[in-house]
């Protein structure tokens, strides 16, 4: 049946009326437009051919340490290249096709890799990353993968993969009771002369080909023991095997990422009232949590400086004197979707930063599965605020 009816503000009343009655709608049921209605159609107005009217074509670039590398005759040395460090792939300026896939890939085909262990929440048709993860249990590897099959307009694609992973020999898991699992994680097991490493990828979007070219997104490449052990934890978390009550230096939600974000803009409360500089830039796709939002009104409050980059829905109100007076919120328009969430935190001059799935957004951190991780390696630490300073002066 129909539950919703939008039409055009000045339909004629007696065309309305003869659809209520064939549709047998109510007037509640029924939403009055003004302007144009399926917007999505004027996505069809770029596929014309006017290249004076759009923008230049670029070729996104490789990192530099993986560029040359092919999965199909080396994937080692995709490996022995995250070994001399940590790598991050900035999407769509780095090729998600020379990284993201490159590692999903060389996890594949490495013989020494014995354990690939995948989240899936949106991924593209004839996914690259679908198909490297079967050709990984073809070759005799053990393959987890987490499918969310409650990924909005993507149910029904998602429950299709799921049953062909399942048929190649995945082990298929679909998440926990109540929670959608929104986490960006790739986590390869090999065996190296030392024993077993973790190589993982953690990302701020989606392992999908297509959306990667047009929404900007970050994704750490690294081998850290410590963060490695995490995310195996996280993996048990999310086949049912634990329960995590805390991690080591990852962020989970909705096990303790909301409250040590708290904690953090405490700290920064903590530092402005001492009489040192209290800093917080934030980069995100929408800020609606409660405790999130007050914890920002009392920072601004104590003298803390923020800023905050918010693509979409905004609750909290900046300017407001006496309240917000020390917030800033920006929001950035461009050729490509700003997708990417990142937090820094000034820290008294040593400075903290995360990159992670999840927004400030109750949703996100009391209802999904997500992950934030630390960015350490200076190196990476000043590109991200080159990201985050480039953002903030963009006055197009």
């Amino acid at each position: 049946p129909v539950v919703r009816l939008e039409v055009d503000d000045n339909m004629p009343a007696e065309v309305l009326a003869l659809l209520q009655s064939q549709l047998h709608l109510e007037n509640d049921d029924v939403y009055l437009v003004h302007g144009l209605l399926r917007r999505a159609d004027l996505f069809a107005l770029a596929d014309i051919n006017l290249p004076h009217l759009k923008y230049d074509p670029y070729t996104p670039a490789t990192p530099t340490r993986l560029a040359g590398i092919s999965s199909k005759g080396r994937p080692s040395e995709v490996f022995n290249a995250i070994r001399q460090g940590d790598l991050l792939a900035h999407h769509p300026y780095h090729s998600f096709q020379s990284s993201t896939q490159l590692f999903v890939e060389a996890a594949a085909r490495d013989p020494q890799v014995l354990a690939i262990k995948q989240t899936i929440y949106r991924t593209s048709d004839n996914s690259p990353i679908i198909a490297a993860l079967i050709e990984a249990a073809g070759r005799g590897k053990q393959v987890a993968v987490l499918v969310e099959v409650k990924a909005r307009f993507d149910e029904a694609k998602n429950v299709e993969w799921a049953r062909k992973l399942e048929e190649a020999g995945c082990h298929v898991a679909y998440g926990l009771v109540g929670l959608k699992t929104h986490c960006k994680v790739s986590l390869a097991i090999r065996q190296e002369e030392d024993g077993l490493r973790a190589y993982y990828h953690v990302g701020t979007g989606n392992y999908n080909a297509k959306t990667s070219s047009v929404y900007t997104d970050l994704g750490l490449f690294s081998c850290n023991a410590e963060i490695g052990a995490d995310l195996m934890d996280l993996f048990n978390y999310l086949t049912g095997y634990s329960y995590q009550v805390d991690y080591r230096k990852l962020l989970v939600a909705p096990v303790n990422m909301r409250q040590r974000f708290i904690e953090l803009i405490d700290q920064e409360i903590g530092h402005a009232l001492s009489g040192s500089e209290g800093r917080i830039v934030a980069k995100m796709n929408g800020l609606e949590d409660p405790m999130i939002v007050r914890k920002l009104y009392e920072a601004s409050q104590a003298g803390v400086s923020i800023d905050l980059i918010v693509r979409g829905n905004c609750r909290l109100r900046p300017g407001i004197p006496g309240v917000s007076d020390n917030i800033r919120v920006l929001s950035i328009i461009g050729r490509n979707l700003e997708h990417s969430r990142i937090f820094y935190f000034a820290n008294n001059g040593a400075p903290l930063y995360y990159i992670g799935s999840a927004d400030w957004m109750r949703r996100n951190l009391s209802s999904r599965v997500e992950t934030a991780i630390p960015i350490e390696d200076p190196r990476i630490q000043e590109y991200m605020w080159l990201i985050l300073h480039s953002s903030l002066n963009d006055y197009r």
